[in-house]
């Protein structure tokens, strides 16, 4: 990879910086012509350095990304496989309601760009680093048979769409997570 001149590196770091706040202000739509003047660089400056809204979404959220795909290694060497993944869907679960436009990037991120590079594709990452914890349960019967981690992330993903809105978009995406984790009915014995 060259070398980037250093008003290149000034200019990414700067439109990264604007592009956060806006898309925490504004969600995932945030306008890019917005974030350009913002920065005091040209439209075609945000393109040279973000050739699409999936890779400027991916640049905001690499670094949380990366922490949950930490957390997830972290925790497949535990014993209570069960414990282990819902811990960390209930970390997923709480940054994707929480911060804004995660939930739609994710979505964005499996619909829109099948062909994009999974090191920087978010669900693709999710999906690498949350699947050991998917097989774990599931080999030790803590996960129904023939769920996936894609399906689980897929709900997550819902789950905090749904709740964006919300007074307390965290403790109502941790509620209803729990419902979809304990199902609709009481337990018949």
């Amino acid at each position: 990879m060259p070398v980037q001149r250093a008003d290149a590196r000034r200019n990414y770091a700067r439109l990264l910086a604007v592009a956060e706040e806006a898309i925490a202000a504004h969600g995932a739509d945030a306008s890019l012509e917005q974030i350009a003047r913002t920065a005091g660089v040209g439209s075609a400056t945000v393109r040279r350095h973000f050739p699409s809204r999936q890779a400027l979404l991916e640049a905001v959220f690499r670094e949380r990304v990366e922490t949950l795909c930490a957390h997830a290694r972290d925790l497949t060497g535990r014993s209570d496989t069960r414990a282990a993944l819902l811990e960390w869907l209930s970390a997923v679960t709480a940054d994707a309601s929480t911060i804004r436009g995660l939930a739609i990037a994710l979505t964005r991120d499996r619909a829109n760009d099948p062909d994009a590079a999974p090191e920087n594709c978010a669900s693709a990452q999710l999906t690498e680093a949350g699947d050991p914890l998917a097989r774990r349960a599931a080999n030790d019967g803590a996960l129904a048979p023939g769920v996936t981690i894609t399906d689980l992330l897929t709900l997550i993903t819902g789950i905090a769409l749904a709740t964006e809105h919300h007074p307390n978009p965290a403790a109502k995406a941790n509620r209803l997570l729990d419902l979809a984790v304990a199902g609709l009915s009481p337990h018949q014995g």
